[in-house]
């Protein structure tokens, strides 16, 4: 197959989750603003960006998939070390001799916030729902690991042929081409999540676009949803495993602007909050300051079929190798994030020799601004025009903005007779005009929902609906479909297996249809009675079931 599995996490430039805790009878620490206490049980969130949709069957955004792990649960979840565990499935799945036809029991306690209970047949429909062309799921694909899913979206089967039927209520079957390692981690992300059929049915097409249409089985269900304002999460009482869900109300505001939520932060008002560079300096000193590395993976898509200019490789290059990576985070970001020269980050997959993936690629895409002039001097005079001028897509918050103006700065500057003009967009806007390739070059990021280098590299095959840059390489599809074949998934060949990859990743960046920039990171100062935080490095970003308020009633 020429993709798996992959789902996109395009989200918002604002690089850290602003989140924050409503004010309640708290203790303040009158030198630095740490409270150390919070005696109502209610937590407010802040996004940069609305929830697009809470449909699972159309959802193409992280900030969607992070509200459905708080408020689905699929027949496994992921622990606090990315392990997939179950969740409505009791156990482990039972097994065929080759691997590839999976038995899983549900909990018979189970239930839809409405007090349905989830069954089987919650699955298949859902399954089937998101690979049938009438439902235009841009995710299909991801379903491809199972029986018939390939034939069905492209129209020669019917979605009922899906390899996955009810046996019972509380017993789903499941038919895999692959026993491919990572699959109990796809059955926890969100497409794979549970729907149901009544309940969805009767909501036609406003399912999943309000509060009111929208049901949940997981910890939390939605209540309320204001667009482009707020949404509020409560507490499933029908949940089956409710007694682990510590808090009773989570708010989530939309906040653009990073230094509104630092005030509030500082104001008593927030109990988490990202901080930028310029507040980095400020705060890298107070007890309640952190930072860490993050899974996600920055990058400017460079698109061929929009801008004559843009098909020139030479131009693509002198791009990419312009701006300089290390000052960008330094300045910009300095809150953990990394220069990165690949499509794939460091510190999440490890090789043979137990070395990082990454010192296995080769990449003709750092930064050096003498390499980047000889580049576009070549694609003058390949082009016979000393003049470009190229659009950047981005995002419409404070820190995009920031971002914008620094690339345009180092483009201009190290290659001259470039024109950098940006194009600020809203979220749902500006994924709607890289799905139909209107833009030149757009700033774009990707986390990981598998452990495995193909999680980032199935983007960029050829009919990836993801790969919006018109790269299209048959060899770079031929060695992503081998390194997935049953003979190299077989662990005595995983060896092999990594190095097929890295030298696929490799001969992509060499087309530098994308300008690799940075590692995520975040920085935060955060209130010392959240307890149990739980991040994740691929799935939703984080996990609220488990998290409390310490003192909290």
């Amino acid at each position: 197959m020429n993709k798996r599995y992959k789902v996109m996490f395009v989200i918002f430039v604002s690089f850290v989750l602003i989140l924050s805790a409503c004010s309640g009878d708290n203790k303040k620490d009158s030198d630095n603003n740490i409270k150390q206490s919070k005696s109502k049980n209610e937590l407010n969130l802040s996004s940069s960006d609305d929830i697009p949709t809470m449909d699972p069957s159309l959802a193409a955004d992280q900030v969607s998939f992070t509200t459905f792990t708080q408020t689905l649960e699929g027949l496994y979840v992921l622990d606090k070390d990315d392990k997939p565990i179950p969740g409505v499935a009791k156990d482990k799945p039972e097994k065929s001799s080759d691997g590839k036809t999976w038995t899983i029991k549900l909990r018979d306690n189970a239930k839809w916030s409405n007090g349905d209970p989830v069954t089987a047949n919650d699955f298949v429909f859902a399954w089937q729902r998101s690979v049938d062309p009438d439902t235009a799921a841009e995710f299909s694909y991801m379903f491809e690991n199972i029986e018939n899913a390939k034939e069905i979206t492209a129209g020669d089967k019917k979605p009922e042929e899906l390899g996955v039927k009810a046996i019972d209520d509380h017993t789903l079957e499941i038919k895999l081409i692959k026993d491919v390692p990572w699959m109990e981690s796809l059955l926890a992300f969100s497409s794979y999540m549970p729907q149901n059929e009544k309940f969805v049915k009767a909501q036609g097409d406003k399912f999943g676009t309000t509060d009111k249409t929208t049901l949940s089985n997981g910890p939390y269900k939605l209540t309320e949803w204001k667009p482009e304002d707020r949404w509020k999460l409560e507490k499933n009482d029908q949940y089956w495993d409710k007694d682990k869900v510590n808090i009773k109300d989570v708010n989530i505001r939309v906040v653009k602007n990073t230094q509104t939520a630092i005030n509030m932060y500082q104001t008593g008002k927030l109990d988490m909050v990202g901080l930028d560079a310029q507040n980095v300096k400020k705060y890298k000193d107070r007890e309640d300051f952190s930072t860490e590395s993050t899974s996600g993976s920055y990058f400017f898509r460079i698109n061929k079929e929009k801008n004559e200019n843009l098909k020139n490789e030479d131009l693509r290059k002198a791009i990419a190798k312009s701006i300089d990576k290390k000052s960008y985070v330094n300045s910009l970001l300095n809150n953990g994030s990394k220069p990165l020269d690949t499509l794939m980050i460091k510190d999440f997959v490890k090789d043979g020799d137990n070395k990082d993936y990454t010192e296995g690629v080769k990449s003709p895409l750092s930064y050096d601004k003498a390499e980047a002039k000889k580049h576009l001097d070549k694609a003058k005079k390949d082009l016979g025009k000393d003049k470009f001028t190229i659009e950047l897509l981005t995002y419409d918050e404070d820190e995009s903005k920031k971002a914008g103006e620094f690339v345009k700065e180092q483009v201009e500057k190290n290659l001259p007779g470039v024109t950098l003009k940006i194009k600020q967009q809203p979220f749902k806007q500006k994924l709607a005009l890289e799905t139909k390739k209107d833009f030149d070059i757009s700033f774009a990021g990707w986390f990981p929902d598998y452990p495995d280098p193909t999680t980032f590299l199935d983007v960029f095959t050829s009919d990836s609906p993801h790969n919006q840059t018109g790269y299209a390489n048959k060899e770079y599809d031929k060695a992503i479909e081998k390194a997935n074949s049953d003979e190299m998934l077989k662990s005595e060949n995983s060896e092999k297996r990594i190095k097929i990859l890295q030298d696929a990743e490799s001969e992509f960046l060499d087309s530098a249809s994308i300008s690799p920039l940075f590692q995520t990171g975040a920085a935060r100062l955060t209130q010392p009675y959240i307890k149990n935080w739980q991040n994740h490095k691929y799935g939703g970003d984080y996990t609220l079931k488990g998290v409390e308020i310490e003192g909290a009633k």
